[in-house]
């Protein structure tokens, strides 16, 4: 059922209407996406996507590691192409 949101933000106080207004432009100015998994629609911001990336990275990369500096020792090693 499709579900219109000026018709559910019509219907709430000036008070509630300003709270969901304040929300939405913080996460509009947070930049967001809209994946679409197991028929839901949300509604994520980027702060949440990359605390999510960071938690998952976590998992692999032991504490007091740099994946910068390592990065930067890879290229080091690297051969220069021409």
């Amino acid at each position: 059922m499709p579900v219109k949101v000026n018709e559910i933000i019509r219907k709430l106080s000036p008070a509630e209407r300003k709270k969901v207004e304040d929300r939405a432009a913080e996460n509009i100015a947070e930049k967001t996406s809209l994946p679409n998994e197991n028929d839901e629609l949300r509604i994520v911001t980027l702060k949440r996507n990359l605390a999510r990336a960071q938690r998952l990275v976590r998992k692999y990369v032991k504490p007091g590691t740099s994946l910068v500096d390592e990065l930067i020792a890879e290229r080091r090693k690297a051969p220069r192409k021409k």
